[in-house]
């Protein structure tokens, strides 16, 4: 529970000062938010276990292929497991362990997961921006994000080191510190 408390303070109070002292001194924003990413990360890790049964995957659509023609961001089971992308490795791994997976377009249709699987537990990807909203917004779930691959860029055909998604997930179930 201290964690938790030292957690909502950094991300209520530290995290809006912080923005505005590097909005005065010019500093990177992304490399604010991947520091916003990375405390958060260390205090849900001093704290929390929680049952695979109640967790949440949540991926970003840019993690499809930009030419695949079938959009997965409202069933990402419909992936037809091409192997041009993680979604077919994603979705089973969801399989394998029971684990809630999504695709979401955004901050806004991620929140709106959020709020209809109530999850105790959350393992996001996404870009730095999207990453550190979604883990002040939806405060005091556990989050543990991991900042995506962006080789051709923002919002396109990004990637994620499966293994680091592996390990936050056998975090929660407990596995793994």
């Amino acid at each position: 529970m201290k964690t938790q408390l030292i957690r909502g303070i950094f991300l209520k109070v530290v995290y809006p000062l912080l923005l505005i002292w590097g909005g005065l001194f010019k500093a990177k924003k992304e490399n604010l938010l991947r520091f916003l990413i990375n405390v958060n990360n260390s205090l849900i890790r001093r704290s929390v276990k929680i049952s695979a049964k109640k967790m949440l995957l949540l991926l970003p659509h840019c993690i499809q292929r930009s030419e695949c023609n079938i959009k997965i961001t409202h069933n990402v089971y419909n992936c037809e497991g091409c192997g041009k992308c993680e979604v077919k490795d994603f979705t089973q791994l969801a399989k394998d362990i029971g684990l809630n997976l999504f695709v979401a377009t955004g901050g806004t249709l991620a929140r709106r997961i959020v709020i209809d699987i109530k999850p105790e537990a959350i393992v996001a990807v996404a870009c730095e921006r999207d990453l550190s909203s979604g883990i002040v917004d939806t405060y005091p779930i556990p989050i543990l994000g991991i900042v995506n691959e962006r080789p051709f860029g923002p919002c396109f055909n990004t990637r994620v080191d499966i293994d680091k998604v592996k390990d936050a997930l056998n975090f929660f179930a407990g596995s793994k510190k």
